[in-house]
Order: C-alpha cells, then sequence, then structure tokens
C-alpha cells in the first residue's frame, strides 16, 4: 500500500511540475504575442535623452515603438557638424519628417538637391532617397519624426537598389 501510494505521489509530483512548466511557457508565449504597449504622454528633457556619438555630431534619441495609431516610431534631434551628414542619401520604408531648427545645408530629396534653411520641413513617403547635408560653417539642428501607420500594409521594397546612395 505505502508503495502504491508513493507512486501515486511520484505521478502526482510530475503532473504538477508538467502543468506548471506549461503554465510558464503559456504565459511566455502570451507575452510574447501581445503587442507592445503604446506610448503614454510625457515629456522627455535633452539631457534625458539617450545620445549617440559619432564623427558627425550627435543623434538624440526621444521617443521610439509605437502610439495608438502609429508603429516603427522615432523621434529625435540630430546635431551635426559643419560639413556633415548624418548618413548619405538613403530610403526606408516608413515615413519620415525632418525639420531644420538651426543651421541650414542642403536637403537631397529623390535625386535633386535643394537648399535647406531654418524652419524648412522635409516629408518624405516610404522608400523616396532623402537627406541633409550641413553645408555651413555653423552646427546644424533638425529634429526627425519617422513612423509607420498602423492598419496599413508597410509598403514592399520596389526595387534592388541600395538603401543607401
Amino acid at each position: 500500500m505505502l508503495r502504491e501510494t508513493g507512486k501515486q505521489m511520484t505521478v502526482c509530483g510530475i503532473l504538477v511540475v508538467t502543468a506548471a512548466l506549461s503554465l510558464v511557457t503559456w504565459a511566455s508565449a502570451t507575452a510574447a504575442d501581445a503587442p507592445p504597449k503604446p506610448l503614454k504622454s510625457g515629456i522627455v528633457s535633452f539631457d534625458d535623452a539617450p545620445a549617440h556619438q559619432a564623427d558627425w555630431g550627435e543623434m538624440r534619441r526621444y521617443f521610439t515603438g509605437e502610439t495608438a495609431g502609429t508603429k516603427d516610431v522615432l523621434t529625435a534631434v540630430a546635431i551635426v557638424k559643419p560639413g556633415k551628414a548624418v548618413h548619405r542619401a538613403h530610403r526606408h520604408a516608413e515615413e519620415e519628417y525632418l525639420i531644420l531648427v538651426e543651421g541650414s545645408g542642403t536637403w537631397s530629396l529623390d535625386g535633386k538637391e535643394f537648399p535647406a534653411k531654418r524652419g524648412d520641413i522635409l516629408y518624405t513617403e516610404p522608400w523616396v532617397y532623402h537627406g541633409l547635408t550641413n553645408t555651413s560653417s555653423e552646427q546644424l539642428i533638425f529634429v526627425v519624426v519617422r513612423f509607420n501607420s498602423k492598419g496599413v500594409a508597410v509598403p514592399p521594397r520596389p526595387d534592388e537598389r541600395p538603401d543607401e546612395q
């Protein structure tokens, strides 16, 4: 009888452990499958925005993630040294606004160049080459707002050209 009870306790123990592992696995999978939580209203100060230093200057990221209506969000401020650019003209699947706050330079949009001055705003559709170069002797500061819209399919890559020119 004792031996039978021991077997029953062993079987029960195995079942409990199996159930617990199944629960943990299910909870992990559910958490992994759960959509990210949208950003909450807030303010990020310049000093609190994580900074990335490079030979061209500095990029500070303020908000990333998603909102109620957008995903793949990036909002940032770039401080670009004279004669430099964050990168060459490039393209990506997200829509993007670049807002020139201080300085001057040259916009690149769809293979054409235009003078860039304080107060200008560039908008680019997905997959259109674009960029901003500081061609002045002073620093250039611009704001980036990049995103994809929820409920709208991300446009497919239109061709095999490289994403940076």
